[in-house]
């Protein structure tokens, strides 16, 4: 299985997406609602059929007409999305793992929702279809395989992304030399390696701690609620992403040169979480 992700032109047909996102949120929270109010009344909670069932009877009301939005396929992954991690919180219970259960979540904050077999179609070039309404997207590779389900996603400066899972039925092989490897992740250096070949940890945050920090001052003098804190927020969100990207691009390259350098690698077993914070505590 690959994953594929393409960034969507801006335009104002986008607003579309917009609302379907915000109405998958709706749906969320009114599920989490249910769960929450059936759980206090009978001490058991709701399995994904019967929240399904639900949202079929509440699709022909006029006072739900916002599930109308996305298609049932869409509606069925977000109970999904439920179930799942209801099932996550009291197989944690049952293990005694720290835990919390689902909650609510601001609708403008809520990130995706999945169209599965229907809602959507690929057209020729870089045009997708998605309810009745077509798209442009930056299409920078081919898409191989046969593609699964597909996610439409917001970020917190209003881009859309299209990401789609395809079955493509191969396995890449990779060039192996027989070398093995042994890591041991470290706080200060990323990868201390057997073969003392350390990977050194790029400090992304400390580089931009600066620019970020001002931007935050800036957000802080804007009066709530204004244009201008909005163009702050969106210009620290920027910062943000911007972290986030080189992280990842920096966390897929180191991965790609591993795996086509050696043909075994071995990594230690540690609980990377309560080592920082203890670390944190001795700082």
């Amino acid at each position: 299985m690959k994953t594929y992700c393409f960034k969507l032109y801006r335009a104002n047909k986008n607003k579309k997406l917009h609302r379907q996102i915000s109405a998958a949120g709706l749906i969320y929270n009114h599920c989490i609602a249910l769960h929450k109010r059936y759980y206090s009344l009978y001490g058991k909670s709701l399995n994904k059929y019967q929240l399904q069932k639900h949202l079929t009877k509440l699709n022909k009301l006029p006072k739900f007409g916002y599930i109308k939005e996305i298609g049932s396929q869409a509606v069925q992954d977000i109970t999904d999305r439920i179930d799942r991690a209801y099932k996550l919180f009291f197989r944690n219970l049952k293990h005694n793992i720290r835990t919390a259960p689902p909650s609510f979540k601001k609708v403008r904050k809520y990130k995706s929702y999945t169209l599965k077999q229907a809602g959507w179609k690929l057209c020729s070039g870089n045009i997708i279809e998605i309810a009745k309404q077509k798209y442009r997207y930056f299409k920078s590779r081919e898409i191989e395989g046969t593609v699964k389900t597909v996610t439409i996603k917001r970020d917190a400066l209003g881009d859309i992304y299209i990401y789609f899972v395809s079955d493509t039925k191969e396995n890449e092989v990779l060039a192996r030399t027989g070398k093995s490897v042994g890591y041991d992740f470290g706080l200060k250096t990323f990868l201390c390696a057997s073969d003392e070949k350390n990977i050194v940890s790029p400090l992304f945050f400390k580089e931009n701690a600066k620019s970020i920090a001002k931007a935050n001052r800036n957000l802080s003098r804007k009066k709530k609620g204004s244009n201008n804190r909005r163009k702050a927020r969106l210009e620290l969100a920027r910062l943000h992403k911007r972290v986030a990207n080189q992280r990842s691009d920096f966390h897929w390259k180191t991965a790609q040169q591993i795996v086509g350098e050696y043909a075994l690698v071995a990594l230690e077993d540690l609980n990377l979480k309560d080592m920082q914070k203890r670390f944190g505590r001795k700082i």
